[in-house]
């Protein structure tokens, strides 16, 4: 059996510079690893890929399919498919990361998955060969197979890795329901940010360490856009804000809000502090 761990990611940055032909947008943002990850253990058997997601308080996660519309069975089919493999797969998850919540959960699943198969079959595939794969599964797939701390351009499948910084607390509070990403995206367009930020100087704070000036050049132009549909995400930053963290943010479409912290101490009594919200509260830090 072999045991992956699927790192969630939070968004430093997010821009959006425009629409492109094949129907996505080209983005600029920079990405970065978290503690807090999903489970998966792998084992070979004789036939099938089988997914069996354990029990969780996740919200959602007793939904999760266990079909090719989970992303999970289809990294592994196209994998399999792709490399002609015999027998099958079993699956099963443990399932940490909240859902749909711009943390990119499914992706990291995907990204463990092909990492996990790779090394099940002996396919000696590099990581850039394995991200070529990622690719056709999904945006942010490609950065979870490496991840760490990326400069993410294109549609988010071309990545620069970039210095990984101090370990950084976190404070994650994930509110109730999601919100869906391409909705997040399609109302964005109805309304473009005229101005779009530069991320040089966030990969400049990067490259020296700097964590507080990484919190004051972070932006994500979708904030603005998740907002509509998860008002409370304006009432939990300024709490974040307000209990003492440096900088809050959304991640990624949201609804997820996170704060850096100075200490885990720190950290802590943050999250101690906004334990009335409704919502789930997460101490992790960066990776």
């Amino acid at each position: 059996m072999i045991t992956e761990c699927a790192h969630a990611k939070l968004n430093l940055s997010l821009d959006i510079l425009g629409t492109r032909n094949d129907g996505f947008h080209e983005v600029s943002m920079i990405l970065q690893s978290i503690a807090l990850a999903d489970q998966l253990f792998f084992e070979r058997s004789d036939v099938g890929i089988n997914l069996t997601v354990e029990p969780s308080d996740i919200e959602g996660a007793d939904l999760l399919p266990t079909d090719e519309h989970n992303l999970i069975v289809k990294s592994a089919r196209i994998i399999f498919e792709r490399f002609n493999l015999n027998g099958g797969l079993n699956i099963r998850l443990k399932k940490n990361i909240p859902i749909g919540a711009g943390l990119a959960g499914g992706s990291a699943d995907a990204a463990a998955t092909l990492r996990a198969i790779n090394k099940i079959f002996d396919l000696n595939l590099d990581n850039d060969r394995l991200k070529e794969i990622a690719t056709e599964i999904g945006s942010d797939v490609p950065f979870c197979i490496e991840g760490g701390t990326a400069l993410a351009e294109g549609r988010g499948e071309r990545l620069t890795q970039l210095p990984s910084l101090p370990t950084i607390p976190i404070v994650l509070v994930k509110p109730r329901g999601a919100v869906s990403t391409a909705l997040a995206y399609k109302t964005y367009d109805t309304d473009p940010s005229p101005e779009h930020l530069d991320n040089l100087q966030l990969v400049e704070a990067i490259k020296i360490g700097d964590v507080e000036a990484v919190g004051e050049l972070m932006f994500n132009v979708l904030e603005r856009v998740a907002v509509k549909f998860n008002p409370s995400i304006i009432d939990i930053k300024q709490r974040l804000l307000d209990a003492g963290a440096p900088a809050a943010m959304m991640s990624g479409s949201g609804p997820t809000v996170f704060a850096l912290a100075r200490s885990k101490e720190d950290a802590a009594r943050i999250a101690q502090s906004i334990g009335d919200v409704d919502a789930k509260i997460f101490v992790t830090n960066t990776v």
